[in-house]
């Protein structure tokens, strides 16, 4: 097995932070060049990360012939510009969520050349806590799934960060609101019909600080969530069926390295004491994703999640910034 070139579009924290220590953690996986808009930047970050080439421009990195793949963490507004950029020069591309501001411009991906590989960076997907809550609902231990109630919050109040900018993609709906959306939609396994929001926007930032919905999947199923970028930090799954209910304690911002322990619930006590813990095995969601992503370069595995699941869920969000302006429900 060869080890995937990995490229890293921009020095963003997200990247930085955590999804590059976590690749260079994987066997599949060789981290070669950074890409900031100054030199400086980008020596600054390849030196600190371990990463031999730094480039002083995005173009620059997407000319390196050596280069096989990229991650790209842009602020929202940059990432179909700079994913298409990309994909039109034969690298194939993992871009962070949200991967566009709209369905549309999502659609926009459908063009990549043939055997350019696209997918959303939805890390959650990869990791075993959620992949045993669903290997549950599939076995039927929580019955017939009926509801997905979700909360994730955090505070930020910086009116320099882009999360507080409305103009490049800031707001909770695109920064948390994508995660409950997606989840829902990795339980249930089919798609919503339509959708209906209550939000709340900040006056100075003109974002949605609070952003509340029902989500319609039909026959009797329902996404029910609450995203906040000026509440306390906080975060919850609960998976309801007719017969029991899982919790994921820590769904999204999982402890890099560390167990995680999901509660399975069979309803008979309302304190607590018919709560059973699994402990899953200690792991990197973003080391997963990108081992899963690379594999898939090389033709070891399919391409786990494309263009067309990216639209699946922008069209969510659009339905729910309809139903903002309108204020009833929106087909999807």
């Amino acid at each position: 097995m060869k080890k995937v070139v990995w490229g890293v579009l921009s020095t963003a924290r997200i990247g930085v932070e955590k999804v590059i220590p976590a690749m260079k953690k994987s066997a599949w996986c060789d981290l070669r060049a950074i890409a900031s808009r100054s030199q400086p930047s980008a020596r600054k970050a390849a030196d600190a990360l371990g990463i031999p080439v730094a480039y002083g421009s995005y173009e620059a990195l997407l000319a390196d012939p050596a280069i096989e793949a990229i991650y790209n963490p842009l602020p929202n507004h940059l990432h179909i510009s700079l994913t298409l950029a990309a994909a039109r020069v034969g690298k194939h591309v993992l871009c962070e969520k949200p991967i566009a501001l709209s369905a549309d411009e999502a659609r926009r991906l459908q063009a990549v050349p043939a055997g350019v590989k696209v997918m959303e960076a939805f890390m959650v997907r990869f990791h075993p806590q959620w992949l045993r809550a669903r290997e549950l609902v599939r076995e039927g231990r929580v019955g017939t799934l009926r509801a997905v109630q979700v909360f994730f919050s955090f505070f930020n109040a910086d009116p320099g960060n882009i999360r507080n900018q409305a103009a490049i993609g800031g707001g909770g709906l695109y920064d948390l609101g994508c995660y409950p959306i997606v989840g829902s939609r990795f339980l249930f396994e089919c798609e919503p019909r339509r959708a209906v929001a209550l939000v709340d926007r900040d006056p100075a930032f003109g974002t949605d600080r609070m952003t509340s919905a029902l989500v319609d999947f039909g026959e009797g199923r329902q996404l029910g969530f609450t995203v906040s970028t000026q509440c306390v930090p906080y975060q919850r799954v609960q998976i309801c069926g007719t017969r029991g209910r899982i919790e994921i304690q820590i769904p999204f911002n999982a402890p890099q390295g560390g167990a995680m322990r999901i509660l399975l619930d069979d309803g008979t006590s309302l304190d607590g004491a018919s709560i059973a813990t699994e402990t899953l095995p200690a792991c990197d969601q973003y080391t997963l994703q990108g081992e899963a992503f690379s594999r898939a370069v090389r033709g070891e595995i399919d391409l786990p999640y494309g263009v067309e699941d990216a639209v699946a869920n922008m069209r969510v969000i659009d339905a729910l910034f309809r139903s903002e302006k309108s204020g009833r429900w929106e087909e999807i």
